[in-house]
C-alpha cells in the first residue's frame, strides 16, 4: 500500500469514516520522498530503537520500520488506531500506542520498549505542540538525536545563529543542549489537506555535555531577561530583570566583557552569554541556581 497515494489515501481515510482535526493539525504527506529522506536523516541502523509522535496514517513509521529495530508510534486521535491497524499490518517492529506525548510517561515508555537499543525521535510534530514537545523530548535526557518536521518559521529559529532575525531565547536553549542541522525544506503542495505554510526538517544531535561551562539555571536567567523586551538594550533589559544591580554597575560589566554597551541581547552567542552570567555571579548580582 503506498501510504502517500493521494487516491490510496482518500480510500483509506473514507473506508474508516475518517475526517481531519484542524485542533489536532492533522496533515497528511502525499509525497514519498519527503518520509524517505526524514527517515535517511535520522540516524537510523539495527540498534536504534524509535519514538514516533503522532503517525497520522503510517507513512513515515513504515520507512522507520524499514531501518530501525523498533518503532513505538505514539497516537492521540482515537481515530486513527484502526487505520494505523490496518497500515502497519505488515510490519513486525512497530507498536501504536495511544496517547499524548505532552503527558505521557517518557522515563517508563523508554524503560519499556528501549531497553538495550539507542532510542531516538522522529516525528512529524503537529505545529501546535512544537515548542512544548521540543522541551519535553530534550529535557528528559532520554534521545540521541531528534528528527522532526516542523513549520519553517520554527526551524529557523531552532537552528539561528546569533544577531539574525529568528535568533532568540529558544535559539539558545537548542544550542545548550544539541547540535541543530537544518536538512531541508518541504513544501505545503507535499500535504493533505495543504497547510498554509512551508515546513522544514532539523535534526538535533543531543550534547554529551554543555558547551559552556556556567550555572545553567543563572545562565537562562540571564538568557531570558536578555529577550524579554527585544527593542531595549541588553543593560536596561538586565536592570529591570535585576534590581539589586545599578544601571552603572551592569554597563560596566557588560563593557568589561568587550562589548558596547548599546548593545541588544540578540547580537550574543552562547559563549557570551556564559561570560555575562559568570561576571553576574561574581558580582553576586544573580545567585547560583537562580531561575
Amino acid at each position: 500500500m503506498n501510504l502517500c497515494n493521494l487516491q490510496t489515501i482518500k480510500s483509506l481515510l473514507a473506508r474508516h469514516g475518517f475526517r481531519f482535526s484542524k485542533s489536532l493539525g492533522q496533515n497528511f504527506l502525499t509525497a514519498a520522498w519527503v518520509p524517505e529522506e526524514i527517515a535517511a536523516s535520522a540516524g537510523l541502523d539495527t540498534d536504534t530503537a524509535v519514538l514516533e509522535i503522532g503517525p497520522g496514517i503510517g507513512c513515515l513509521t513504515v520507512e522507520l520500520a524499514r531501518i530501525a529495530n523498533r518503532v513505538v508510534a505514539v497516537e492521540l486521535d482515537t481515530a486513527l488506531l484502526p487505520v494505523l491497524a490496518e497500515t502497519l499490518a505488515g510490519t513486525s517492529n512497530t507498536e501504536v500506542i495511544h496517547g499524548d506525548i505532552l503527558k505521557i510517561d517518557l522515563g517508563i515508555l523508554a524503560k519499556t520498549h528501549f531497553a538495550g537499543l539507542r532510542p531516538v525521535v522522529c516525528a512529524n510534530l503537529p505545529y501546535n505542540i512544537t515548542t512544548p514537545a521540543l522541551t519535553r523530548l530534550i529535557d528528559s535526557g532520554l534521545f540521541a538525536q531528534i528528527t522532526v518536521m516542523i513549520q519553517r518559521e520554527v526551524a529557523r529559529r531552532v537552528t539561528a545563529p546569533a544577531g539574525s532575525a529568528d535568533y532568540g531565547a529558544f535559539s539558545l536553549y537548542i544550542a545548550y543542549h544539541t547540535e541543530p542541522t537544518l536538512c531541508f525544506d518541504v513544501p505545503p503542495d507535499c500535504f493533505i489537506p495543504q497547510p498554509k505554510v512551508h515546513s522544514a526538517v532539523v535534526t538535533l544531535r543531543m550534547r554529551t555535555r554543555p558547551p559552556v561551562d556556567t550555572d545553567k539555571d543563572a545562565l537562562f536567567r540571564i538568557i531570558k531577561a536578555a529577550f524579554a523586551q527585544r527593542r531595549k538594550t541588553l543593560v536596561n533589559c538586565l536592570t529591570t530583570a535585576l534590581p539589586s544591580a545599578s544601571k552603572e554597575a551592569l554597563t560596566s560589566i557588560v563593557e568589561s566583557l568587550g562589548h558596547d554597551a548599546r548593545i541588544r541581547g540578540e547580537t550574543l552567542d552562547l559563549q557570551d552569554f556564559a561570560g555575562l552570567t559568570d561576571a553576574l555571579l561574581e558580582a553576586r548580582f544573580i545567585q547560583q541556581g537562580s531561575t
